[in-house]
């Protein structure tokens, strides 16, 4: 315990979280403080992009084996998974419509990139090495949890459309788009690539990430303020709930492949986080009658801070005592 609370501490008082704090303060005291969105559309290319590129290096020193493959098959899984478990919980601990429980297990499937890209920011600083293609494994993760929550709607009768675009539209998101391309970049251009470059996707990154959450915080705490009354407290204690019981589920799938502790935390942190970007998106289109009050403010306002400020160093502490690293 005394190794998770230090592990806690240190990532509370580093600057990507202190910059996410500051936003998230600046927005429940009604500051005017905003970022331009072109300015922030254009950090979110650029992590994106350096992510991507960087796995795809990873993959091309490393090589395609059988732990990749059953990595991806692993993700997949997790994404159809996942919102099922969310959706008993969301039955026992609130009292939520089963049109609204389904949008929300939707976003307890898919992942949130921003998390993921904060927790191998922390796993660098703490010098531990994680597989490359996890960020392939975060790619498939996106859209499979979608599919689960139509099929949670169809099934009590609540109706949900799967419209002819919406895969298309799903498999064409700008942001796996960018990814998986970014990847592929990476993946054939190899190390003679990453040194061409280095200097604008290496140096910069934590700078651009602590500017990018600070956004992020202002977004959270500007919903937060407006969503009051909106969700109860057994929704906030499912928000807290689920990132744990995803992470333990991870925790599983990462052992069973056989990754390494880093690979094992970011396992753990894809099935913990929550979706705001893209699974928001289709929801809008295939659950209109849902509530966009109650899944944003859950994901966004309530797992993101705590899975930030928390849930990544606790997954890493879990993975050592674990893995013994």
């Amino acid at each position: 315990m005394q190794e998770i609370l230090s592990l806690a501490g240190a990532n509370l008082i580093s600057p990507i979280i202190l910059s996410f704090a500051l936003g998230l303060a600046a927005a429940l005291a009604r500051s005017d403080l905003t970022i331009p969105e072109a300015v922030a559309k254009g950090m979110s290319i650029y992590l994106l992009f350096a992510i991507g590129f960087k796995g795809g290096v990873a993959v091309s020193t490393h090589g395609i084996d059988q732990t990749l493959i059953l990595s991806l098959i692993a993700g997949l899984i997790l994404s159809f998974g996942l919102p099922l478990i969310a959706f008993a919980l969301l039955r026992v601990m609130t009292g939520l419509s089963n049109i609204d429980a389904a949008a929300v297990a939707a976003h307890y499937g898919s992942i949130s990139i921003v998390t993921f890209v904060a927790a191998t920011s922390v796993l660098q600083g703490r010098l531990i090495d994680s597989e490359g293609y996890m960020v392939a494994v975060a790619a498939v993760m996106e859209a499979p949890a979608i599919l689960s929550a139509l099929w949670l709607v169809a099934r009590s009768g609540g109706g949900g459309k799967m419209e002819p675009g919406l895969m298309r539209e799903l498999l064409l998101n700008g942001s796996i788009v960018l990814l998986v391309g970014a990847f592929f970049i990476g993946a054939i251009t190899g190390e003679q690539g990453l040194a061409e470059i280095s200097p604008f996707i290496v140096a910069p990154f934590k700078g651009v990430l602590c500017l990018f959450l600070l956004d992020m915080g202002l977004i959270a705490g500007r919903g937060l303020r407006q969503s009051r009354g909106v969700v109860g407290m057994g929704a906030v204690g499912f928000a807290i709930l689920m990132p744990l019981v995803g992470a333990m589920i991870g925790l599983g799938a990462g052992l069973l492949v056989g990754l390494s502790l880093g690979g094992v935390v970011l396992m753990m942190v894809l099935s913990a986080s929550a979706s705001y970007i893209a699974v928001p998106a289709a929801m809008r289109v295939a659950l209109p009658e849902a509530n966009p009050s109650v899944y944003l403010t859950l994901s966004l306002g309530v797992t993101f801070p705590f899975n930030l400020t928390l849930g990544i160093p606790l997954y890493l502490a879990v993975a050592q005592i674990v893995l013994g690293g």
